[in-house]
């Protein structure tokens, strides 16, 4: 079993990730692969002290990249959208 602390590895910040945020009080967070739904939203509801309405995931499938003539696989991640309920708010994101 996961502790809390290996399932959420960091927050995504990306110009998409700040609009769900701002328009829908949406997080997004890279989290581990093996993790499901529940787990996730015990996680965030822990480290954040935040209630958790719902979890979507989506899983990052690998990509080829090339630095020159080097060609590389981009390493698989899984991301979760987790909205937190009204009134509810991240200070992290908000940079406070």
């Amino acid at each position: 079993m996961l502790s809390i602390y290996d399932v959420v590895k960091r927050p995504v910040t990306t110009e998409k990730s700040e609009l769900l945020r701002k328009n829908f009080n949406k997080y997004t967070f890279e989290v581990d692969t093996r993790a499901n739904k529940l787990e996730i939203r015990d996680a965030v509801q822990k480290i954040f002290g935040v209630k958790v309405e719902s979890v979507a995931t989506v899983n990052v499938k690998s990509k080829p990249k090339r630095h020159g003539m080097k060609i590389y696989m981009t390493s698989e991640v899984k991301k979760a959208v987790v909205k937190l309920k009204d009134g509810d708010s991240i200070k992290y994101f908000q940079g406070v």
